[in-house]
């Protein structure tokens, strides 16, 4: 990440839309705003395969732990729309999978998705990213992740819709056909 060049973009941003970047509120928001970027889109430059082997920590599971899916609900993450760089807020995803022989540490599951929401996104590519990482850290096919937020572009400008919340449902391998799997996303 290029913090110099953010810097000195953002100074030309605050001069652009009328303010003057040397008053002494703003002296030090380019820096600040450059420090912000490098935390928050921590993602970008992480493949997912990157981020599968970066939290891919696994224990062997006794085949009578991997008969029944392994769920973590209410995942807090937030992300940026790749379409107006407005914030995607008030995120939670639900995620699920099938362990085969393999399962991922409970703190890595959080771990994957908050590393793959630091990334201009989608919130529909989201959730296939953080299917196919889940997948490929716990070697399973079968993953399904649930995710419901609000996105700015639509709560605080355009429509300007508050309420409005966006939900969407990524499913691989056994979860595509089995219903009971689905509904423990719920």
């Amino acid at each position: 990440m290029n913090k110099e060049a953010i810097k000195y973009h953002i100074r030309g941003l605050l001069e652009a839309v009328g303010e003057d970047p040397d008053r002494e509120g703003l002296v030090e928001t380019p820096e600040r705003v450059a420090d912000m970027l490098e935390e928050i889109f921590a993602g970008i430059a992480l493949t997912n395969h990157d981020i599968a082997v970066m939290f891919g920590k696994t224990f062997t599971a006794e085949e009578s732990d991997c008969s029944e899916a392994v769920v973590m609900k209410d995942i807090t993450v937030f992300s940026w729309c790749e379409h107006h760089l407005a914030l995607m807020y008030d995120m939670t995803v639900n995620v699920a999978y099938v362990p085969h022989g393999r399962v991922l540490g409970l703190s890595k599951i959080a771990r994957i998705c908050d590393m793959a929401a630091r990334r201009l996104q989608l919130q529909e590519r989201l959730g296939r990213d953080i299917a196919e990482i889940i997948g490929e850290a716990a070697g399973t096919p079968d993953v399904g992740v649930r995710i419901t937020g609000s996105h700015s572009c639509m709560t605080a400008r355009g429509i300007r819709n508050p309420s409005a919340r966006t939900e969407t449902l990524t499913l691989t391998g056994s979860f595509r056909t089995d219903k009971s799997l689905r509904t423990l996303l719920d």
